[in-house]
């Protein structure tokens, strides 16, 4: 937990650094997750088949643990479909910080998933870097988010509440 004294000296820190620099950084790290999201959210759900992806990597794998057959298919089924717009909303940034906090929330079904069947599974593969990738985004200051949609309808409202009577 951050004292007083450490958050004063990150905002200092944050008003002393150049703010172009936030920008840059998240446009290219949500660039890069979302890329990582849309493509495989786009493979699972028109190449390889969300009732395919659900059968081949949730039902096949988990039927013989503790988790109910509806859930493997419910989660199996909806995953690509969460991948495939998570990924688009966060390449235009778009409701980024509710995406982050799905992507955060498939990760750890991913992992879970992973470690119940190989308890000392490594995670560099996919998860671990994906993972990199959200928490640089969860920890950025939101307001450096310039080229973003959220970004675009904040300055848009702040404009009409400037113009408003």
């Amino acid at each position: 937990m951050l004292t007083d004294g450490w958050t004063s000296r990150i905002r200092l820190m944050m008003t002393l650094t150049d703010q172009p620099r936030y920008a840059e950084a998240i446009l290219f790290t949500r660039g890069i997750l979302g890329l990582l999201f849309f493509m495989a959210g786009w493979y699972k759900v028109f190449d390889l088949g969300a009732v395919q992806h659900a059968e081949h990597f949730f039902i096949a794998g988990y039927r013989d643990t503790w988790i109910p057959l509806w859930l493997l298919w419910g989660l199996g089924t909806v995953v690509p479909y969460l991948e495939l717009a998570a990924g688009g909303l966060l390449l235009v940034g778009w409701r980024v910080r509710e995406v982050l906090w799905i992507l955060a929330g498939i990760l750890l079904m991913v992992t879970y998933g992973h470690l119940l069947k190989e308890p000392l599974f490594d995670i560099t593969s996919h998860i671990f870097p994906r993972s990199v990738f959200l928490i640089a985004l969860l920890i950025m200051p939101r307001a450096a988010d310039r080229w973003s949609v959220d970004a675009w309808l904040h300055r848009r409202a702040a404009r009409k509440r400037i113009s408003a009577p």
